[in-house]
C-alpha cells in the first residue's frame, strides 16, 4: 500500500468517525465531535447550517465569559439546544447573547443561563470558532434517510419499538445477526453445490468484524437506555410575596417540595444519582436503586429567594445499570460521571464478544460467487441483439 493510499484511508476513517460521533450525538440529545447551528443568530462566524467543534463539559473546562456554549434553553425558540456565545455572569448564572442579536438573552423571558443547562463549549483558536462549512445540511440528509428507514421498518413489523434511539440500536443489531446467518446459509450451500465447469469466486467474511458490528449495537442500546431518560432537569417557580397551592409559586424566603419520580424503564434495575447544578436546590437522598419494573421517588428541596421574580432550578440525574454492584458504581461516579458508563460498556461488551465466540467460533466464513469468464466479442454481440 503507497503512502498516499494509506493517508487516503486514515482520513476516511477520520472523517467518517466524526459523522458517526456527530450523527449519535444528534440522537442522543448530546452535541460531542461535531454539531451545527440551524439559524444566523451566530452570523457572521456561523452561517446556518455550519458546523463546529463540541467539546462535551466533562473534557472542556469552566466557563468563561467569550466562551460560544451549547446549552437546553427555557424559552428561547420554545426550549431546546441553542447556541450561543456568554458575555456575562452572576450570582444568578451566565448571561449570554447571539453574535448576531442586538440584545442579551436573559433581556427577554430566558433566566440566566445555569451550568446544569450548558451541553457543550464550541472549540475556539484565538477567539474565534473553528467552523465546518454546511455540516448540518449533510447531518439532516442522513438522519432523514435513517429515520424514513426506522419509519418503513416499524410499519412493517408493526411495532414502534423499532423508532427512535433505541430502535435504531436494533435495527444495527438485528441487522448484523441477520448477516452472520445468511453468510453462513450460502457458505454451506456453496460447499454442497460445486460446478467444476465454472470458476468462482471465493469471499472471506471474519466473524470477528460481525461480532464487533452486534457488540457496537448492543453498547449503544446500553448507552441509550442510560444516557436518553437521564440529563439536566429544571424547576421553574415564580418566588412571590405570598404563596399558591402547588410549586410553581413560593413565597419568598421558604421552600417547597417537589416529588420528582425515577422510573427503571425496562426489566433491568438502575442505579441513580441526582445532584443539585444550581444554588437554592437540595435533593434527598441523592442515590436511589430502583428495581426493575418499578418506579422510586426523591424529594427536591426549591429555595425561593427573598428578593421576588422568576427563577430556575437545576438539578442532573445520573442513571447507571445495575450490572455492577451499587457500591461500585457510586465509587466510579465519584471519580467521575462518565467512568460507569465506560465500565459498564466494557463489562457488558466483553462479555456478549466471550458469550459470542464461544457460541459462534472465529473461523472465517466463506461465500461463494458463481462467475463466467465471458469474452468481451460475445458480451458486445449480445448487447447488439
Amino acid at each position: 500500500m503507497s503512502p498516499l493510499s494509506l493517508l487516503l484511508r486514515v482520513l476516511g476513517l477520520i472523517v467518517g468517525l466524526f459523522l458517526f460521533v456527530t450523527l449519535i450525538g444528534a440522537i442522543f440529545g448530546q452535541p460531542m465531535g461535531l454539531t451545527y447551528v440551524e439559524t444566523g443568530s451566530m452570523q457572521p462566524q456561523l452561517e446556518p447550517g455550519d458546523g463546529f467543534i463540541a467539546i462535551p463539559m466533562f473534557a472542556a473546562g469552566p466557563v468563561e465569559t467569550g466562551d460560544v456554549i451549547v446549552f437546553d434553553a427555557v424559552d428561547l425558540h420554545g426550549g431546546g439546544l441553542v447556541t450561543h456565545r456568554v458575555i456575562g455572569q452572576t450570582e444568578a448564572g451566565y448571561i449570554t447573547q447571539g453574535d448576531n442579536n442586538p440584545v442579551a438573552d436573559q433581556d427577554g423571558s430566558e433566566p440566566p443561563v445555569q451550568d446544569g443547562q450548558i451541553k457543550a463549549k464550541a472549540l475556539q483558536v484565538g477567539g474565534n470558532i473553528v467552523v465546518i462549512p454546511r455540516l448540518g445540511v449533510a447531518v439532516l440528509g442522513v438522519g432523514s434517510v435513517v429515520e424514513s428507514i426506522q419509519q418503513t421498518l416499524a410499519g412493517i413489523f408493526g411495532t414502534r419499538a423499532l423508532l427512535g434511539t433505541q430502535g435504531l440500536a436494533y435495527i444495527l443489531l438485528g441487522f448484523g445477526a441477520i448477516t452472520y446467518v445468511l453468510a453462513s446459509v450460502t457458505e454451506r450451500s456453496g460447499e454442497r453445490k460445486r460446478d467444476r465447469s465454472r470458476s468462482r469466486r471465493v469471499e472471506i467474511m471474519s466473524p470477528t468484524t460481525v461480532i464487533a458490528v452486534m457488540a457496537v449495537a448492543l453498547l449503544l442500546v446500553l448507552t441509550a437506555s442510560m444516557l436518553v431518560p437521564a440529563g439536566p432537569q429544571q424547576f421553574q417557580f415564580v418566588s412571590s410575596q405570598s404563596d399558591a397551592p402547588g410549586p410553581s409559586v413560593i413565597q419568598q424566603g421558604t421552600t417547597e417540595n417537589v416529588t420528582y419520580q425515577i422510573p427503571s424503564n425496562g426489566p433491568i434495575p438502575v442505579v441513580t444519582i441526582i445532584e443539585p447544578t444550581s444554588h437554592g436546590v437540595s435533593v434527598t437522598p441523592r442515590e436511589r436503586y430502583v428495581a426493575g419494573g418499578t418506579t422510586e421517588n426523591v424529594t427536591i428541596t426549591l429555595e425561593a429567594p427573598p428578593e421576588t421574580g422568576a427563577y430556575t432550578r437545576t438539578v442532573h440525574e445520573y442513571r447507571y445499570l445495575a450490572v455492577l454492584p451499587t457500591g461500585m458504581i457510586l465509587t466510579l461516579h465519584a471519580i467521575h460521571p462518565i467512568v460507569p458508563l465506560l465500565v459498564i460498556n466494557l463489562t457488558v461488551g466483553a462479555l456478549f464478544v466471550l458469550v459470542s465466540t464461544v457460541l459462534v467460533g472465529l473461523d472465517p466464513i466463506r461465500i461463494s460467487r458463481e462467475r463466467r469468464s465471458i469474452p468481451l466479442r460475445v458480451k458486445l454481440r449480445r448487447w447488439l441483439r
